[in-house]
């Protein structure tokens, strides 16, 4: 499975260096000076997973309505003139990368000026997630790790699968696929999911009343 970590923006000066949103919480390790990225093109659908640490924390549960949240060039490649003609490569290798202003700047291999950098706008970048080694503490996981896992009550009903992860602003939402294909929304806060059992396939829920009518 692809992680996404980054988006590519806008040039930034005439060089080829460009901004990038920022999708890890590990963007030091990320971008990198010869780290390798995997690139995707265009906009990241919603159901696209990111490199994010998820942590179930003790807490009020959030507002329901509250929702979501490297590549590499060939050697020696040289950048075509022309935007049009420049194929954006499957990976790319990060020659430098430095924060201005709040925002991340990265020079990839083998892009020399602004022209090609504009015709990375909007390239994903991302890395496979069999090369993220998971968090060494027990009670954070990534966004792959909870995709895929069955969603139980505390006596073993199964209410569906998780989706995708929403990033929120309160806090990090489970997207809980239901038997009947509607979805709901789990705030992932302790008291609601007290157990992640990853190697057991499933997330055991304690939903308020009403929680899934949302």
């Amino acid at each position: 499975m692809l992680l996404i970590v980054g988006r590519i923006g806008k040039p930034h000066g005439i060089r080829g260096e460009v901004t990038v949103e920022v999708r890890t919480d590990e963007p030091e390790a990320r971008f990198a000076p010869g780290s390798v990225l995997r690139t995707e093109p265009g906009a990241m659908p919603r159901a696209e997973s990111q490199e994010r640490v998820l942590r179930t924390e003790p807490g009020a549960m959030p507002r329901a309505e509250s929702q979501e949240r490297v590549l590499r060039t060939e050697p020696g490649a040289v950048a075509p003139p022309e935007p049009g003609a420049y194929r954006v490569p499957d990976k790319v290798t990060i020659e430098s990368a430095r924060w201005h202003q709040g925002r991340l700047l990265v020079a990839f291999e083998g892009v020399l000026d602004r022209n090609v950098a504009e015709a990375l706008r909007g390239t994903l970048l991302g890395v496979d997630s069999a090369d993220v080694a998971p968090p060494a503490d027990p009670e954070e996981f990534l966004d792959h790790q909870l995709v895929g896992l069955a969603v139980v009550t505390p006596a073993g009903e199964r209410l569906g699968e998780v989706a995708r992860i929403d990033h929120a602003p309160a806090s990090d939402l489970l997207v809980l696929r239901r038997p009947d294909g509607r979805t709901a929304l789990i705030p992932f806060v302790k008291a609601i999911v007290p157990e992640v059992d990853v190697p057991g396939g499933r997330v055991v829920v304690e939903l308020p009343g009403g929680l899934l009518d949302l």
